[in-house]
């Protein structure tokens, strides 16, 4: 399965999401985790893991995967039963970010709206972090 993760530094202000104080899950992010898991027919621990990767033609890259395992070191996020895992590593690059998903005649994705992120390239998978 693939998932495309883009980034916008200025995103629109939400009303209906799930918010907590390092990261939040609006509420059509929590539903598609949900559909994801349902067609894929996983467990109901499953959740999407969020991890930031070096590389990418920015500096760091998003990665995300259905994962159903807590790491030790994991920041776990919930918007109902919708779960997404961020390890320690990550968590810093994700800090206060919005998780969202959006589908248009364009296609469906997930996005990343990161305050920490100064610029993305073109395909909005990579970014670099403000100094």
């Amino acid at each position: 399965m693939s998932i495309i993760i883009l980034h916008e530094p200025q995103g629109p202000l939400y009303k209906h999401i799930m918010s907590n104080q390092e990261f939040t899950l609006t509420d059509d992010a929590a539903l598609r985790i949900q559909q994801i898991i349902a067609d894929q027919k996983m467990t109901p621990e499953h959740g999407l893991r969020i991890t930031v990767e070096g590389g990418g033609c920015s500096g760091f890259q998003y990665k995300m995967d259905m994962d159903d395992v807590k790491a030790a070191d994991d920041h776990v996020f919930k918007n109902g039963p919708s779960i997404v895992f961020i390890d320690d590593i990550s968590m810093p690059y994700l800090k206060d970010s919005i998780l969202e998903f959006k589908s248009n005649l364009g296609g469906a994705m997930f996005k990343i709206n990161n305050p920490n992120a100064s610029s993305s390239c073109g395909c909005g998978v990579s970014f670099d972090m403000k100094d």
